[in-house]
């Protein structure tokens, strides 16, 4: 699917992988109900783009986890833009799953993982830099879901829309019992406006209790997809 004008200074030498992307999202992510019908005339401005805007918060070589991926938005728009960070996908449903993987597959992104879980099965597992969430969960839930699966003063980014201020007051309670203080409503993107995203942001004071059965059960933690040669890029 060509890029708007817009998208070239966006996303730059990866430009030709989000063309791929969105043509997966327009064509096997609508067949398979990864993302609705009325979405694929929108994949630019509504989801690659604004996915974008909050690269400029991500570790360059750091650890991205992407809560409820789902689409891949924003995990694998976050791998295809800073190809030395490790981005892990998590997500629980299994269509979903298969989509991600062969997307992975397709745009040979040796930089991403696929964990199928909850992420409270992971709390305590993962120890990422940035945690980021999209259309998953009011800030009141996803909160203790995102702080436990960062490390301590690691960044949490829940991609929120008009809502985000009244779902930051409502999460009050909650991020006071996590012991975050620092949690805050902004706007970011490219300086032309081209990507932009609203989100709150909030820095982990320390691991988050697990919640539910914790980490019981579920799989142990594998690296990411194997480079071409065989060599494992996180090795």
């Amino acid at each position: 699917m060509d890029a708007p004008p817009e998208a070239a200074p966006v996303f730059g030498a990866a430009l030709p992988l989000a063309e791929r992307f969105a043509a997966l999202l327009a064509g096997a992510g609508v067949e398979r109900g990864v993302i609705g019908p009325a979405e694929a005339s929108r994949i630019w401005d509504r989801h690659l783009l604004n996915c974008a805007a909050i690269v400029s918060l991500a570790p360059v070589d750091g650890w991205i986890a992407d809560v409820g991926s789902g689409a891949g938005l924003p995990g694998v728009v976050l791998g295809m833009l800073l190809p030395a960070a490790r981005v892990t996908l998590v997500e629980p449903l299994a269509r979903r799953v298969a989509f991600l993987e062969e997307c992975i597959a397709d745009l040979e992104l040796a930089n991403v993982e696929v964990r199928r879980a909850r992420a409270e099965e992971l709390a305590g597992e993962l120890a990422a830099d940035m945690v980021t969430a999209r259309a998953v969960a009011p800030l009141e839930k996803l909160a203790g879901l995102c702080a436990g699966l960062a490390r301590p003063g690691g960044l949490v980014v829940a991609m929120k829309g008009t809502n985000a201020s009244r779902e930051l007051a409502s999460a009050g309670p909650v991020l006071a019992r996590l012991g975050v203080r620092d949690a805050r409503v902004a706007q970011v993107g490219s300086a032309s406006g081209a990507a932009a995203a609203t989100v709150v942001l909030f820095t982990v004071a320390g691991r988050a209790p697990r919640s539910g059965g914790g980490a019981r059960g579920s799989r142990s933690h594998r690296q990411p997809g194997r480079a071409r040669g065989g060599r494992d890029r996180w090795s």
